[in-house]
């Protein structure tokens, strides 16, 4: 029998989190925050006196009192929070296309007697476009993974595919359809072990759940900040360089903020020694502020903390889709999955658009998945419950 959602959130530990966020009270359930992230309160009153004090008051001078270094500042609390990642290593800059193409470029330029790039098909499209692109203009060629929907990327599937040609290896840690978690440890070893480097895209498991980038010796890493870690609509993204590439890798937008000396506005570029090589232009400093207070609230929370609550969460949402005998297409392991769970279902347009009108917002993905995406600092069991209900009702009309 299921538990009563009233009796999980009642024993959940991280159940209070969900006051400190902007509840829309007119919505039944927001099953979306895997695509954009709710609001957190401390965001509105810290975008609030930004405007107010740093901006309104300081006006340029608030360049010098701590803007100039918030890309680099904010990047080591993101990567300690969330990453698993030491000092120096971790920047928020730009969108995640953008860090994408510069982390493309930089990984081929380590390996420049190799001519592949491995991604697989069912990728998110900007990655799939982008290294088709950079893959083109350097001259490489595309070994393309067609993986199973749910088993997704493995490390068997990949040794088939990965050798001697292999310059870069571009994956996504958690599947944006299926929600399927891949084995970032033993992939980044296999890639290793061929001489290749690897690109990982965290989008749909940075701030859900632990992710140790330096213990795993991972080369490179992008995500966006807008899903889980709550920053708002086009957040600046993140991107990852082990500092043992520091030295070594070079980047194709060599904009004055990657200068060793960003003021001096020198005729010759020379370039940072740091993580700041991997600047561009100037950064979006509303956007940072915003970073950091979704970083903090994690952190406070915790990334094992949540991950436990987010696999409480699609354990209870794959409970009662069983229940409804709706057609799966995520892991059922848990530890095999990321905090969305997908439904399949040759309605799931209409349906989607249905539940939307009821006041339950979830997502669709072409042609015929559901994801519902729980984000578990600001997501209830009774959310859960009342969204799915409501989920099943839409899909029994088809039937009516």
């Amino acid at each position: 029998m299921t538990t009563p959602p009233d009796v999980l959130d009642g024993a959940d530990p991280l159940a209070a989190f969900r006051e400190r966020f902007v509840i829309d009270e007119d919505l039944v359930a927001y099953l979306d925050g895997n695509s954009l992230g709710r609001v957190p309160q401390a965001t509105v009153d810290r975008l609030a006196a930004f405007v107010r004090e740093e901006w309104g008051s300081r006006l340029i001078r608030g360049w010098e009192d701590s803007w100039v270094d918030l890309p680099v500042t904010v990047g080591d609390e993101l990567g300690e929070a969330l990453l698993g990642a030491a000092a120096g290593q971790t920047v928020i800059a730009d969108s995640t296309s953008v860090n994408l193409y510069k982390l493309l470029h930089a990984a081929i330029g380590l390996r420049p007697e190799r001519d592949e790039i491995v991604i697989d098909a069912t990728n998110f499209p900007t990655d799939r476009y982008l290294v088709e692109s950079v893959a083109a203009a350097r001259g490489l060629t595309v070994r393309w993974l067609r993986p199973d929907l749910v088993d997704n990327v493995t490390v068997d599937e990949l040794a088939d595919v990965v050798g001697e040609r292999t310059a870069v290896v571009v994956l996504s840690h958690v599947d944006y359809r299926s929600g399927t978690l891949v084995d970032l440890s033993a992939v980044t070893r296999l890639v290793h072990d061929h001489g290749a480097v690897i690109v990982w895209d965290l989008c749909h498991s940075a701030g859900v759940l632990p992710i140790a980038l330096d213990a795993a010796e991972v080369d490179f890493a992008v995500g966006c900040t807008y899903k889980y870690v709550n920053s708002g609509p086009g957040a600046p993204a993140f991107l990852y360089v082990a500092e043992r590439h520091l030295t070594a890798v070079t980047q194709p937008i060599a904009g004055w903020w990657s200068a060793s000396d960003l003021f001096a506005m020198s005729e010759t570029y020379e370039v940072a020694p740091t993580i700041r090589r991997m600047l561009s232009g100037t950064p979006l400093v509303t956007g940072i502020v915003a970073v950091q207070e979704g970083v903090r609230l994690i952190a406070e929370a915790g990334t094992d903390a949540i991950r436990a609550k987010s696999e409480a969460l699609t354990a209870y949402a794959v409970e009662l889709l069983d229940d409804a005998g709706l057609e799966l297409v995520t892991p059922r392991d848990s530890a095999l999955r990321g905090s969305h769970v997908t439904v399949r279902h040759p309605e799931a347009r209409r349906i989607t658009d249905e539940m939307i009108g009821r006041g339950v917002v979830p997502d669709f993905r072409e042609p015929d998945l559901i994801r519902l995406g729980l984000s578990p600092l600001s997501t209830s069991f009774a959310e859960v419950e009342a969204g799915i209900r409501i989920l099943v009702d839409c899909v029994g009309s088809t039937r009516r």
